[in-house]
């Protein structure tokens, strides 16, 4: 029924003569001139930027605070308040990177020494990396820069494949919940944007340390320190977030927690030596 307090207006884009204040077909209202003004563009911009910050915002906090509570959002349709899932993963990466940018610490991505030295597979990894400089015919000296800088840009646009074997483990925990695949791939993609987050925190503390003259590089007593910090962080959002979305209680709930962090610590040190071999073959 049409509002008959409302003038009739022909929407531009449906080119049909409406009698409402905004078109049924589009969602199109009638130009204001205001809008064709200095002041009505400002106020359509900042109305633009503020309605983002406010979803960005609330959908970080909640992704802290409240683990699990974007998930259950996700899952009961509730789109408006939050970022969806792939665009909130994407600015975590973004932030994370811009943050690790402030030190030479490199999480994802340990320079070439520490690949063949430090990590688990290190003694395979040297093995692959003796066989390769043979191949090129060059030595470690003059491939190490070279090497180093092409892994840190293969960290930035291959760290989603960490999240796909890792989607395949919530299924195998819940599989007579008999939930969508989505529903699990949705999981991870926020356990991953705040395992991003979550790694900033000492990031920040390294980059503040650097401020007063502290090495920018961990020893290997408070990388340890570190690394079991972060798991605990890790246990405790897995049980509060398998509780809120997969209805886990007591020792199912522990159970699972902790499953999902070994899963996300081994998931995390082959990532390390799948980039490894990707960049040893690529450069």
């Amino acid at each position: 029924m049409a509002d008959l307090s409302s003038p009739v207006w022909t929407c531009p884009t449906c080119h049909t003569e409406i009698a409402s204040s905004f078109c049924p077909g589009c969602g199109e209202k009638p130009l204001d001139p205001r809008d064709l003004t200095m002041p009505g563009l400002a106020e359509q911009v900042f109305n633009a930027l503020s309605s983002i910050d406010s979803r960005l915002l609330r959908s970080l906090h909640d992704l802290v605070v409240r683990p699990g509570a974007l998930t259950l959002a996700y899952v009961r349709g509730q789109r408006r308040p939050y970022l969806t899932p792939i665009p909130l993963f994407l600015i975590c990466n973004v932030i994370f990177f811009a943050v690790q940018s402030l030190t030479d610490l490199k999480i994802f991505a340990p320079i070439l020494d520490d690949q063949i030295t430090t990590q688990p597979l290190s003694d395979l990894a040297r093995a692959m990396m003796t066989d390769r400089l043979t191949g090129l015919g060059t030595g470690l000296d003059q491939y190490r820069p070279l090497f180093n800088q092409a892994e840190a840009s293969n960290a930035k646009t291959l760290i989603g494949l960490m999240m796909l074997p890792f989607a395949l483990v919530p299924p195998l925990l819940f599989w007579r919940l008999h939930r969508p695949m989505a529903v699990h791939v949705v999981f991870s993609l926020h356990f991953y944007a705040f395992l991003l987050l979550l790694f900033c925190v000492p990031l920040l503390l390294v980059a503040g340390a650097g401020l007063f003259g502290f090495p920018s590089r961990l020893d290997n007593d408070v990388d340890t320190a570190l690394s079991w910090a972060l798991l605990i962080a890790c246990a405790a959002y897995f049980h509060t977030a398998t509780g809120v979305v997969y209805g886990m209680r007591g020792i199912k709930q522990l159970g699972a927690a902790l499953a999902m962090t070994v899963a996300g610590a081994f998931i995390f040190l082959g990532y390390r030596f799948v980039l490894f071999a990707i960049t040893l073959y690529t450069t």
